[in-house]
Parts: structure tokens; C-alpha cells; sequence
């Protein structure tokens, strides 16, 4: 059985998973993994006592938790999304900003769910995969900048949320085929909301190649992987 302090955040996809390990105040990272691996992989046979499963889809949308209602869930998000009548549809609470995420998790559902029954909590509980935005959302107040930018690129998927102190300015997500397109899209944001990349450090919850992050630290102040 694991140290109780161990901990594991699983990042799931269309192309696979990561999943990064925190103990005793060391994080490991597994980097990008195909799903053959994962009965063989021992880091997944393991009972953690946080575990955290966040999958990479594109169909959310972030309400305010007035307008939200649990009959509704399906209607409202088919209106912003792309829904099939077999895609499940689910919701979360996001206290800290008195909002609710409108989800499902169509894509990489079988993945997640295989995960979910493999690594469980040292309790014997299972965690539930929530999208990877529900994660960024919740990862804000980690960021000790005033401006907090945070961002996920995967499977031709850009997840961007930034906030200035609580309040959030920004949570959406784009088709961005390369990174290229992908930066675009940040440097259209922070031009929405006139901040400034060179005094700005921007966080990514996806690991970076090293000429990526070359090439945000042409414009960033700094560049942080969390």
C-alpha cells in the first residue's frame, strides 16, 4: 500500500494518458503512455490516497450555478456543444466560482473509466474522471500571481483559463491542430483582456517539448509546468 501522502493526477485522451505522481514532496512525471500499458504499468496497481482523473474533452460549458439545473444538463450543453444522443452528459460544482461545469466525457470515455476501476484511493473508492478544465479551474488558487494564466494543449485541443485574483476572466477552449495555432490563441486572449506577456508567466498542466517552451519564453516572462 502506498504512503498515505502519495498522491496521483491521471491525465487521459484520445491518444493515450500521462499520469504525474506526488510523494514525500517529489513529483514523478510518466510522460505520454498508450493504453496497452496500463495493466503493466506498476505505478497503476498502486492505491493512492488522493487520486484525480481529468479528461481532455471539448464538450463543457461553465454556467452559473443559478442557471443551473439538473433536468436541464443535456439541453443546455447541446446548445453550446456538439452532442450525439448516446454521448452521457454530467455536471460538477465549482465553488470557487459559484458556477457549474456542464459536461460529458464522450471522448476517451472508455480510457478513463478503465483507469478508474484500475488505480483507486487507498480506501478502496474510485475516483470520477471530470473533464481537465474542472482541474485548471481548481488549480487557480495554486498559482500565486495576480494575473493567472493556465493552460492544457492535447489532441489538437487548447484549454485556457485565466483569472485576475478571484475573479475569472476567462474559461474556453479551441481547435488549435499544432502548437503553433495553440499560441495563437493565448496571445488572442491576453490581447482581449490587455494584459501584458512580458510581465505575465503562463502555466501549462500538460508537459511541454522543449522547443515549445522556447518558444513561449520569446514572450512570456517566465513558463511554469504544474
Amino acid at each position: 500500500m502506498a504512503n498515505m501522502k502519495d498522491r496521483i493526477s491521471i491525465q487521459v485522451g484520445l491518444s493515450g494518458y500521462s499520469f504525474k505522481i506526488q510523494a514525500d514532496g517529489v513529483t514523478r512525471s510518466s510522460g505520454w503512455m498508450g493504453a496497452e500499458r496500463i495493466f503493466t504499468t506498476a505505478e497503476l496497481q498502486k492505491r493512492y490516497e488522493d487520486v484525480d482523473i481529468a479528461v481532455f474533452t471539448p464538450k463543457w460549458t461553465l454556467v452559473p450555478a443559478q442557471f443551473h439545473h439538473p433536468m436541464h444538463v443535456r439541453k443546455m450543453l447541446a446548445e453550446v456543444v456538439d452532442l450525439s444522443e448516446t454521448d452521457p452528459v454530467d455536471s460538477v460544482e465549482v465553488p470557487e466560482f459559484a458556477a457549474v461545469l456542464l459536461y460529458s466525457n464522450a471522448i476517451g470515455e472508455t480510457l478513463s473509466k478503465m483507469l478508474s476501476e484500475t488505480v483507486v484511493r487507498t480506501d478502496g473508492s474510485k475516483a470520477c474522471p471530470l473533464p481537465e478544465v474542472y482541474y485548471m479551474l481548481r488549480s487557480l488558487k495554486d498559482i500565486p500571481d495576480y494575473n493567472k494564466i493556465l493552460a492544457s494543449f492535447k489532441d489538437g485541443c487548447l484549454h485556457l483559463v485565466i483569472a485576475q485574483g478571484k475573479s475569472l476572466l476567462l474559461c474556453n477552449s479551441f481547435q488549435a491542430p499544432d502548437f503553433t495555432t495553440a499560441e495563437y490563441f493565448i496571445f488572442l486572449a491576453m490581447k482581449k483582456l490587455q494584459l501584458n506577456l512580458e510581465l505575465s508567466t503562463i502555466f501549462f498542466r500538460t508537459e511541454l517539448t522543449d522547443e515549445q517552451e522556447m518558444s513561449l519564453y520569446r514572450y512570456f516572462r517566465n513558463v511554469e509546468q504544474i
